[in-house]
């Protein structure tokens, strides 16, 4: 359906805490070179930390929609294309997502920035902890690279839940900790605890046809110098953005895929990080071109015509 991407280059990523940026595997670049940025697309986390702007996903792998091995391949080479953050959770597939990638990053390890989360209904007591030592044995890891709370919860109290948090950063399990799903009015109330202003992210649904967070969270975050993760990029639940003409349109000029295109609106301000899931390699070859693809103004003002924000 697209041409050939031309121009691969090697590139990759070495993450962990406060680690910087360094070359070491293969990277799909844009072939315009109008339009190709110097380096592949980068989000600083609070705490120095340098990830890939262009994650994995895992929120229904390992549940049969594609073969195991297929879902493999399409990680591993997310991995070699420089999108080395990969999120899963608990609770996706009650916990054989985990499970997935923990055989995926067997003998690489280092080359992967790891974040999982916990469920809500796991917080109270010692919740926290019982949850990171089963989502730990999983993926087959002693540490974490992020560990998030995937929504606010009534189970206990924001102020225990980040103690329980910073104690498994203390203790090596995770290095950084934050949220998901959390409204403007959920981060306030946690910068008001104790080490609350330690997030560093909040992942949230965000892509071109729902805009909402651009209206307060967005800004919010960028001004507490906290990236947004953001799920769904592609339009969640049946791609839909894959099927949009504008998106099509402009990524035949550039010679990539739809989902490239969307994906690099997503990370165009530097302060997201987005994490798009696919179970065919094929397919995050597509969207790896994101990484490098950098969309003109005329081309952003187009795509923010046919989707604006929403008032």
């Amino acid at each position: 359906m697209y041409k050939q991407l031309l121009n691969r280059r090697q590139f990759g990523l070495w993450l962990t805490l406060g680690s910087s940026l360094a070359a070491v595997g293969p990277m799909v670049m844009a072939p315009s070179s109008t339009s190709a940025r110097t380096a592949p697309a980068t989000v600083k986390l609070p705490d120095g930390t340098i990830v890939s702007a262009l994650g994995q996903g895992s929120a229904n792998l390992a549940q049969g929609r594609h073969p195991e091995a297929a879902e493999e391949e399409a990680l591993r080479t997310g991995l070699s294309l420089g999108m080395a953050l990969i999120d899963t959770a608990e609770m996706y597939g009650d916990g054989r997502s985990e499970k997935l990638i923990g055989g995926v990053i067997t003998g690489q390890r280092d080359r992967v920035f790891l974040v999982s989360k916990v469920s809500p209904n796991h917080v109270a007591g010692a919740g926290i902890a019982r949850a990171c030592e089963a989502s730990l044995a999983r993926l087959g890891t002693d540490h974490l690279d992020l560990y998030l709370l995937h929504w606010p919860s009534r189970e206990a109290d924001l102020s225990s839940i980040v103690a329980a948090f910073e104690n498994l950063r203390a203790a090596g399990k995770t290095r950084a900790w934050g949220v998901s799903n959390f409204k403007v009015a959920d981060m306030e109330a946690l910068f008001r605890v104790p080490h609350g202003d330690r997030c560093a992210t909040n992942q949230v649904l965000y892509n071109l046809a729902n805009r909402d967070i651009e209206r307060d969270l967005l800004p919010w975050c960028e001004r507490h110098g906290m990236p947004v993760m953001a799920y769904s990029p592609l339009g969640g639940a049946g791609a839909s953005l894959l099927r949009d003409p504008v998106l099509a349109r402009i990524g035949a000029a550039h010679n990539c895929s739809a989902a490239a295109v969307a994906l690099a609106w997503t990370i165009r301000g530097g302060n997201v990080i987005a994490i798009p899931e696919s179970g065919s390699a094929e397919h995050v070859r597509e969207n790896a071109v994101a990484l490098s693809l950098t969309l003109t103004p005329d081309e952003l003002h187009t795509l923010d015509a046919a989707h604006p924000v929403k008032r």
